[in-house]
């Protein structure tokens, strides 16, 4: 018997699997989202390469383009309010809540011109993926080492304001899955006082409604994004962060929770209680 008949039978009996079986479609899709991104950021890599020849902030866009096409496969909609509070020609620090794989969909989405993203040096090494952070200007640091994730911010922060650039930030630190915001880590906070530039926070709704880790839970849905009013800190000092930190996490919070009982276009809705997945 030659190859073809196995291979046919295979792709019938995971077809069937992924009818009969929530948690074989859950995993189908989160497969195909990792091929995406995987094939997506390859192709994506070898277009920069071509176009601007390295690593260069000009080459999100490109990224960008790419990843914000996901979400047609996926059904997914992002209604965001207040994008233009975002699209500023000075330096500033954007914040915004962490909640799971497809955060890089909702990233791409509000991305505004010349903003690169803080991320931990592990994804670095992530294959294509990793390739294409590095060519976007994403500023990688080594969370195990704090005298070494210090000297990167102090970096960054002396780059933003010299380059014009904006830096987007996961304060949370982690994907969370308690639907809820965890407590802020104060990196963005001393890199937006040290280098004397608004803090922009940008809340996501929670994904309950349509993605679930624990449950196998991944269909269509509606996120919404709000971007709040930029938060000054001219003549803020390092004495200030933990109260700067503080009220940035309970407006985030108090807006996640609202916006979060809105109705989703699947028709459930997300409850402040409920558990948004990894």
């Amino acid at each position: 018997m030659g190859l073809w008949p196995w291979l046919t039978g295979a792709l019938l009996l995971l077809l069937l699997l992924v009818q009969l079986s929530r948690s074989a479609r859950f995993y189908a899709k989160v497969s195909l989202y990792c091929a995406l991104c995987v094939s997506g950021s390859t192709l994506a890599a070898v277009i920069c390469l071509l176009r601007h020849g390295g690593r260069t902030v000009e080459n999100l866009s490109i990224i960008s383009w790419f990843v914000r096409t996901f979400k047609y496969v996926f059904g997914l909609r992002f209604d965001i309010k207040g994008r233009q509070k975002l699209e500023v020609d000075h330096p500033c620090v954007i914040i915004s809540n962490h909640q799971s794989i497809l955060d890089m969909m909702g990233l791409m989405e509000a991305l505004p011109k010349r903003c690169v993203q803080i991320a931990k040096r592990e994804l670095l090494f992530t294959g294509p993926v990793g390739l294409i952070m590095y060519l976007g200007g994403v500023f990688f640091i080594n969370r195990q080492r704090s005298r070494t994730a210090m000297t990167v911010m102090a970096d960054v922060g002396e780059r933003m304001v010299r380059e014009n650039l904006k830096v987007w930030v996961y304060p949370e630190g982690t994907r969370n899955d308690n639907g809820d915001l965890l407590p802020f880590k104060k990196g963005a906070f001393y890199l937006a006082i040290q280098a004397q530039v608004p803090i922009i926070p940008v809340v996501y709704s929670s994904f309950s409604s349509f993605y679930n880790y624990k449950t196998k839970f991944f269909t269509s849905g509606t996120i919404r994004v709000e971007v709040m009013d930029a938060i000054p800190t001219s003549g803020l000092t390092v004495a200030d962060v933990p109260k700067l930190m503080d009220s940035c996490h309970q407006a985030m919070r108090t807006t996640f929770l609202r916006i979060s009982k809105t109705p989703q276009e699947n028709g459930a809705t997300a409850r402040p209680g409920s558990q948004p997945a990894q």
